[in-house]
């Protein structure tokens, strides 16, 4: 399956920073399937052009895809859509993450947020 631009279209109008209106779009082509395991998605800079789009656009949208386990570059073998391991992985890192950024925003030390979460895995 090729992904076309029109697929992934940008909404000049949306309020929303057209990275977000990429990668939003991308995890619902993935998670509905229309993307599916293995597919390979388009090179950044190929991507932006066919967007309208800076290539550091592009790239924050893959990273943040990536650190959701939905993507993973390779060397040689491009950007492609995630297994299902990698996803899992990728949703546990993702859910971590929102708990610490929101547990330091409370105000409380990396010791505490870690001795928090080996009290629940210990209960």
């Amino acid at each position: 399956m090729t992904l076309t631009p029109d697929q992934v279209a940008v909404d000049a109008a949306d309020a929303t920073p057209p990275y977000e209106q990429v990668r939003r779009r991308l995890e619902e082509l993935i998670e509905t399937g229309a993307l599916p395991v293995g597919a390979r998605l388009p090179a950044v800079r190929r991507l932006a052009g066919d967007l309208g789009l800076a290539a550091g656009t592009v790239a924050r949208a893959y990273r943040e895809l990536e650190q959701a386990g939905l993507i993973e570059t390779r060397r040689g073998a491009g950007t492609r859509v995630a297994g299902s391991e990698q996803r899992r992985t990728g949703l546990l890192r993702e859910q971590a993450a929102a708990y610490v950024e929101k547990a330091r925003l409370l105000g409380f030390a990396d010791d505490e947020i870690s001795a928090a979460v080996a009290r629940e895995l210990h209960a």
